[in-house]
């Protein structure tokens, strides 16, 4: 089990991606409230959360949402400024393709899935979001293929020569 990251030492920029308004039925007639869907993350260190709040008021739900986003802050790894290689994230009838983009490509991504992706530090990408378009099914299968990758490192130029063999070559 990961350790939990401290919100209070980074850099959270938040981004509210749906709002909702919701309506209970109740015997005296309807009662109205909103429901708000935000990701929180530090682009700089690669760390993304989201949430959801309800409230009765539209900023007292964004409150909620940016509260609850805080404490399930995970870190990604990046490949550079993409993602390390191809990957569909599933949840629900949600699925959300991630394929790494060369740089200067950007984020090529629409709605809940550009909203992690920036708010993650992910620069340069390809998705698809397949399935359905339910923002927190989005949000939900992109959090889970950026959590399910493998980790790439930078490959290193081949050396031609070694010190050593060259001195033993000249001797």
């Amino acid at each position: 089990m990961s350790k939990r990251i401290d919100p209070a030492a980074l850099q959270l920029k938040d981004q509210v991606v749906s709002i909702n308004r919701v309506t209970k039925v109740v015997k005296g007639g309807k009662n109205l409230s909103f429901s708000a869907l935000v990701v929180v993350g530090d682009p700089g260190q690669g760390i993304v959360g989201f949430g959801m709040g309800k409230a009765k008021e539209v900023p007292a739900a964004i409150r909620k949402g940016i509260e609850v986003a805080k404490k399930n802050l995970k870190k990604i790894n990046l490949f550079n400024t993409t993602v390390p290689h191809m990957i569909v994230g599933h949840y629900g009838a949600g699925r959300v393709l991630l394929k790494p983009a060369p740089e200067g490509t950007g984020v090529i991504a629409g709605g809940p899935v550009r909203a992690v992706l920036q708010a993650a530090g992910v620069a340069n990408v390809y998705t698809k979001s397949l399935g359905t378009t339910n923002p927190h099914n989005v949000i939900r299968a992109t959090m889970r293929a950026l959590g399910d990758r493998r980790e790439r490192k930078a490959k290193e130029p081949p050396a031609t020569e070694r010190p050593a063999e060259a001195e033993a070559v000249r001797s």
